[in-house]
């Protein structure tokens, strides 16, 4: 009897198996987290910025609310969530690297909203809370790492209450091609080399371009998302496609 033949996935451009990506992807983010915020600001020109305002005026956010921000370590959509959402909402921020997490507790804005806040090391994949607990479920920049991205969207339905709102902010695709030529350009020669620069790290951010270019179109990652369960599934272009919003429901 031939024996099962390992279960592959890709890691950027690399063809790896399944039971290597978390590990690799966790030595990546030990490696970038204190100066990831720092990173964003620069390869975005603080875009990323304006584009998380425009997922929390979409999510629009409400007082009492339980949110689960998974791979959300240093705490922007936290952070932000609980001051649009008001009285008595509720951040927990998710991570697989603690190393992110302790970067995200170093904020003032953790301090000042520590009553509000938790943070768990965990995998997107296997959360470890109850059924039902939540009443939103976010996830920025985070779920193209993922391993098996049906399995952590599956997770994301069971954790939501009934009525609870999936977000997803995540690199996408331009629908022009010679757009998304330029922009190929920018991201495989400015990114990795600003990462050497800045972080020391130009492995990582080559990396992090190439884990973009893997991740589903739009209508493709909107399909998965209604195959975890989810109803009323719609996305919206940020920046003519460089990222993208994708919402979802759980009736």
């Amino acid at each position: 009897m031939n024996p099962e033949k390992p279960r592959t996935t890709h890691f950027g451009f690399q063809t790896v198996d399944e039971g290597q990506k978390a590990g690799m992807v966790h030595g990546v983010f030990t490696r970038v987290a204190s100066r990831y915020d720092v990173m964003n600001d620069l390869m975005s020109m603080g875009i990323h910025r304006v584009w998380k305002d425009a997922m929390m005026d979409w999510l629009a956010p409400r007082p009492g609310q339980a949110l689960l921000d998974v791979a959300g370590g240093t705490g922007d959509i936290a952070f932000r969530f609980l001051r649009r959402a008001g009285g008595g909402a509720h951040a927990t921020v998710l991570d697989m690297t603690e190393s992110m997490l302790i970067e995200g507790r170093k904020r003032a804005e953790a301090e000042d909203m520590a009553e509000s806040l938790d943070w768990v090391v965990g995998d997107a994949m296997a959360l470890p809370f109850a059924d039902a607990s939540f009443d939103v479920y976010t996830i920025s920049f985070g779920i193209r790492n993922v391993t098996r991205i049906a399995d952590a969207l599956r997770e994301a339905y069971c954790v939501l209450r009934p009525g609870g709102r999936i977000m997803v902010l995540e690199f996408s695709q331009l629908p022009s091609p010679a757009l998304q030529r330029a922009y190929d350009l920018y991201s495989f020669n400015v990114i990795p080399a600003m990462g050497q620069v800045v972080a020391q790290d130009r492995e990582s951010y080559q990396y992090l371009v190439e884990s973009i270019r893997k991740f589903p179109d739009q209508d493709s990652f909107a399909a998965m998302i209604r195959d975890a369960g989810f109803d009323q599934v719609k996305f919206r272009n940020l920046s003519m496609g460089i990222a993208a919003l994708h919402s979802g429901w759980k009736i």
